[in-house]
């Protein structure tokens, strides 16, 4: 029988609503940190009110850099199973300061083992949703060319394929090569958990996702895809001594290891998010007449269960 249970995925959304409800709290107020401690400290809360014996694997940064939810903290009760833990309380500081759309409060739960140890440093993206072959695109191929690929399959032109980018001046290359064969490109200023779950829902007009964001997001990401289904490819990225030492330090010997979806996450897990701002994925937090409304996502990859639900709580 699974550690992954449903109802460990209920508790995992609740947390995320608690974490998410903090937050909201500071949205359009033009601080980064102080929504992001409000949301750290929520998070860090509601994880030790769980039935579990908790370990951080993915979290705010090392001990010495993050007081709350750094990499390897324990959280959880005396009791239950063990679980590694990726979280990051506030995907989207910036969007939260500036009353932007698409930030999430997001939480990833495994077996013990279960995820990868992702240094904080930079991953390079790849990800499309469920139903096609294994290894149908390739991770160090022209974006331009995964998208002809991709259409083909499908049997449409390139111009029907859309793909989601972080807008980011390293991107430009990325971006030249989609448009040249007219894919649609999508740029989002942040969020690129959301931006790789776009890839599973057809509603969203998101057929891949592609480019370099944080490695800790990489494996929450594909946290979500293991539930829902789809591929993910990735390759961590150092940019200095400094960074090859933080991954040093988790035991990842080989820096030019292209990961697959099964590696980042290689058991069942659980993923959980809720929105803080209105986004594409989720709405955000709302208050009025005394109340507070919340809509979240729960999945489950043991049990196949995707919940999609919105709470209303007295403020």
């Amino acid at each position: 029988m699974s550690l992954m249970t449903d109802e460990l995925a209920f508790a995992a959304a609740q947390v995320t609503t608690r974490a998410a409800i903090a937050a909201a709290r500071l949205v359009g107020r033009g601080d980064e940190k102080a929504a992001d401690q409000a949301a750290v400290d929520a998070m860090r809360a509601g994880l030790n009110a769980m039935a579990m014996r908790g370990r951080i694997v993915i979290g705010e940064g090392e001990r010495d850099e993050a007081p709350m939810l750094y990499i390897g903290e324990e959280v959880g009760g005396a009791s239950g199973p063990e679980i590694d833990i990726a979280l990051d309380p506030l995907e989207g500081t910036t969007l939260t300061a500036k009353a932007m759309p698409n930030a999430l409060a997001v939480l990833a739960l495994a077996p013990r083992g279960g995820l990868l140890h992702a240094p904080d440093t930079y991953m390079e993206k790849l990800a499309i949703g469920p139903g096609y072959d294994p290894g149908l695109l390739d991770l160090d191929a022209p974006a331009g060319d995964n998208v002809r690929t991709l259409a083909k399959v499908r049997g449409v032109k390139p111009e029907e394929i859309g793909v989601c980018v972080l807008d980011r001046p390293r991107h430009a290359g990325i971006i030249e090569s989609l448009r040249s064969v007219g894919a649609r490109v999508a740029l989002i200023s942040d969020g690129d958990v959301a931006g790789v779950i776009y890839t599973t829902d057809p509603a969203t007009g998101i057929d891949m996702y592609v480019g370099s964001g944080g490695a800790p997001e990489g494996v929450l990401a594909a946290a979500a895809l293991k539930c829902v289904g789809g591929q993910f490819q990735g390759r961590l990225v150092f940019r200095n001594d400094e960074e090859r030492g933080r991954a040093d330090r988790l035991g990842i010997a080989d820096f030019k290891r292209r990961y697959t979806l099964d590696e980042l996450v290689s058991t069942d897990a659980i993923f959980a998010a809720t929105g803080v701002t209105d986004g594409t994925l989720l709405s955000g937090v709302k208050r009025n007449n005394g109340h507070v409304r919340t809509h979240s996502l729960a999945m489950n990859s043991a049990t196949g269960t995707v919940g999609e639900f919105r709470t209303k709580t007295r403020a």
